[in-house]
């Protein structure tokens, strides 16, 4: 609960520093091209999401089990375009694309294991989480570099 408290009020510090830092670009940018990008709207929201991190993290905690949901559905997507990479990387003859498609796997797998929910702790799912990070994270520089020596070649 700690550890995810503290990440919420991270991310809010960070992301009230990035609106700071947008509202300031707005008002120090010529004026057509800060409305353009709208400097100041995103400075406002990233404020705003910011506040609400810092102020209302137990909220994160308290609706852990919606946001896992939220992760798994991320991830199962994920694994599912890893799928089309590991399919076009075949396609051009690449002949690494197996890489591309376990980490496809790892990822729909692990949605499905996240989806399914089947952790009596909320500690062992923080940290089953994080060991998938890591692992098709791995996985996912290794067919990125894989990839880009063979598209020199």
């Amino acid at each position: 609960v700690g550890f995810t408290i503290g990440i919420a009020i991270t991310i809010g510090a960070i992301l009230v520093i990035v609106g700071l830092a947008n509202t300031i670009k707005y008002f120090r940018t010529e004026q057509m091209e800060a409305s353009i990008r709208q400097y100041l709207t995103k400075g406002l929201l990233a404020l705003l999401a910011g506040g609400f991190c810092i102020l209302r993290a137990d909220w994160f905690v308290a609706t852990f089990k919606t946001l896992t949901v939220i992760y798994g559905v991320l991830v199962l997507a994920t694994g599912f375009s890893k799928v089309q990479f590991a399919i076009d990387l075949l396609r051009r003859k690449n002949r690494k694309w197996f890489l591309a498609l376990i980490s496809a796997g790892l990822s729909i797998g692990c949605a499905c294991i996240i989806l399914s929910n089947p952790f009596s702790s909320t500690v062992i799912l923080w940290r089953f989480t994080g060991i998938t990070l890591i692992v098709e994270a791995v996985v996912d520089i290794v067919t990125l570099i894989i990839s880009i020596k063979e598209k020199k070649k």
